[in-house]
This record gives C-alpha cells, structure tokens and sequence, in this order.
C-alpha cells in the first residue's frame, strides 16, 4: 500500500485536531468548569501559589480551544495559544518525576501535548475544517504536504 502524503496529511491534522479538541473540552469543561466549578478550580490555582483569577482563565481557554480545535477554527494561532498552559502544566508537574499517575501527576503528559500542540501548529487544520476569515478576512487553508 503506497500513502501519498498529499491525501493522508490533511486527514492526520483532523484526527489531531479532534482528538486534541474532544480531550480538552473533557479536561476544561467537564472537569475544571462542570466538576469542581470556576471556584474550585479558582481556589485550586490558589493553592499552588497562582492568582486564582488564571484557572478560571485556564478553564475557559481550554473549553474554547477545545472547541475551536474540533470545528477547525484557526487552529495554528489557537494551538500556539496554549503553549504557555501547557508550558505552565508541564512546570507544575515537573517536580512529581515521570508517570502521571504518581502523586502530584508527572511531566511527561504535558510535554506530550506541548509537542502535539507545535505539531498541530505545523499542520494546520487539516481536512473538514471551518473556513473562517482571519484577521487578513482571508480563508484558512487546509494542510498541504
């Protein structure tokens, strides 16, 4: 079987994409906003020495890049957007060692995504996105090999 990376390309960066916008509207809007609420999280962020104000910032980046990520919508600013998050997650956790099961969670899960994040910046949005105008009013443009 012969892939031609002109057809399965867009269709990698939609499966990223999807993938990347379902798994953070489970993480901001389930568990953040639905499950322990702005306050929790709030108070959480709190906790760790942050001003309480950015997890309610987190949560709601989350869910809207979430979002964003699974209709396709400019998805290269969006994915590049969330680096500092991630970047912050992966700080967090950095101290905990490998494993994000360990007590204090690990670093490696963020710095998957920090990775996957720059990967999807790279693609783009891929097949099946939303063609919205960007700050130029211009279209986006699905990825090309």
């Amino acid at each position: 079987m012969n892939f031609d990376t002109r057809t399965t390309t867009p269709y990698a960066a939609l499966l990223l994409r999807v993938t990347m916008g379902v798994m953070l509207l489970a993480h901001g809007l389930l568990l953040k906003i639905m499950t322990f609420g702005l306050a929790g999280t709030m108070g959480f962020f709190g906790s760790l020495g942050y001003p309480p104000m950015l997890g309610a910032v987190v949560a709601i980046a989350e869910t809207l890049a979430g979002i964003a990520l699974i209709l396709g919508i400019w998805v290269r600013p969006v994915s590049l957007l969330l680096l500092p998050i991630m970047i912050g997650a992966t700080l967090q956790h950095a101290g905990a060692g490998w494993l994000f099961s360990a007590p204090g969670g690990g670093w490696e899960f963020p710095v998957f995504w920090t990775i996957a994040l720059l990967v999807q910046a790279g693609l783009g949005a891929g097949a099946h996105a939303v063609q919205l105008g960007g700050p130029t009013g211009q279209g986006t443009v699905a990825a090309r090999a």
